[in-house]
């Protein structure tokens, strides 16, 4: 089927909707990096390419042509437990709107929309309520699952919710609920263990910036440290991490399960991993070798017999969305580090994206 991808980012959707053989027929997206990322990864020629979705006259939509599927990851920040959580009242809640508009003018099939989980209760429900009568009133049913990004073949603690809308009459049928390989069947989250402290390795600091994780289990959410001042973050010993919590400063070993990888700009905020220091995989006899130099004082501070922690690298947190080492190497070439963190915090999971766009015929 043909699909629009909009707030197309780096094309999460894109891949995972064509990994399951649907056709992009253009893209919408605003930022001009993440729109340099897009269109070195994907064959873009002959598209229609949209910038600004404000900006789209109703004429020039019905000029689209037939169009089976719109998918759109729209801005999540107005509803998020880490912003304002202002919703609607907020300017970026209103470009759930744009997807309205987009869709009583094309009338596609489906609609396949991805938001973050906190956009279920807030305003105790009253936002997502608004968006469920708003697709209602034009015409679709609408279902909703949240799932994480583990359960699909990525180390990475990543709740969203992924919303359907079949519009009324086409001969469609359900999508969800839908579960990943690795799904835990209890859905009891793991517990979480602190090794050591980066600021104090023979105990936590006053706060807890820097603490370091071990791979016992789910971590919570990955966000980037700053290299310079980690942010605090706040984490209870064998407890549940909040998911309202700033964990910038967590730091986790090379064979756990990474947390949510979120969108930063620039000033170190790079997530980081546990690795063993110089020497340690003499002979071979370890899967896991270190990549540390002499020369990386500031950003790799010893813990304890003979560990050290690094940074997460762009590539591995963009491996942690599920894209291909490939695509990451094409939008390596046209944008810097800082916005390739970036861009890995505002995609969609690829892998989840695939396994629900499987489910649409």
């Amino acid at each position: 089927m043909k699909f629009l991808d909009l707030f197309a980012g780096i094309g999460g959707f894109r891949l995972g909707m064509e990994a399951a053989g649907h056709e992009c027929i253009g893209f919408c997206e605003i930022d001009k990096f993440a729109r340099a990322s897009y269109k070195a990864i994907h064959d873009t020629e002959g598209e229609i390419e949209l910038h600004d979705i404000t900006r789209i006259t109703d004429e020039s939509i019905r000029g689209f042509g037939s169009v089976d599927i719109i998918c759109g990851g729209f801005p999540c920040q107005a509803f998020s437990i880490a912003g304002n959580r202002r919703g609607f009242e907020d300017t970026r809640g209103t470009l759930f709107f744009e997807i309205a508009r987009f869709a009583s003018i094309l009338r596609p099939k489906y609609l396949f929309l991805e938001n973050v989980k906190g956009l279920l209760n807030h305003e105790n429900g009253i936002t997502f309520e608004t968006i469920i009568s708003t697709l209602d009133e034009l015409g679709y049913n609408v279902e909703w699952q949240v799932l994480n990004s583990k359960d699909f073949g990525v180390p990475q603690n990543r709740e969203r919710v992924f919303i359907i809308g079949h519009l009324r009459g086409e001969r469609t049928r359900n999508v969800f609920p839908i579960g990943g390989e690795s799904e835990q069947s209890d859905h009891q989250p793991p517990k979480i263990e602190i090794i050591g402290n980066t600021k104090n390795p023979n105990g936590t600091s006053k706060g807890t910036k820097s603490v370091v994780c071990g791979s016992g289990g789910v971590v919570g959410t990955l966000t980037a440290t700053d290299y310079k001042e980690p942010k605090q973050v706040a984490i209870k010993q064998f407890g549940i991490l909040q998911p309202n919590f700033n964990q910038c400063g967590v730091v986790y070993e090379t064979d756990g399960i990474a947390p949510t990888i979120r969108a930063y700009q620039g000033g170190g905020l790079e997530p980081k991993i546990i690795q063993r220091g110089h020497g340690y995989n003499k002979g071979g006899e370890h899967d896991i070798a270190p990549t540390l130099t002499r020369n990386s004082y500031h950003e790799n501070n010893h813990l304890s017999d003979g560990f050290r922690i690094r940074k997460l690298t762009p590539r591995e947190c963009w491996r942690l969305q599920g894209f291909p080492d490939w695509a990451f190497d094409k939008a390596q070439e046209v944008n810097s580090n800082s916005q390739l963190y970036k861009q890995a915090g505002n995609s969609v999971t690829v892998n989840v994206i695939a396994a629900i766009a499987k489910e649409l015929k």
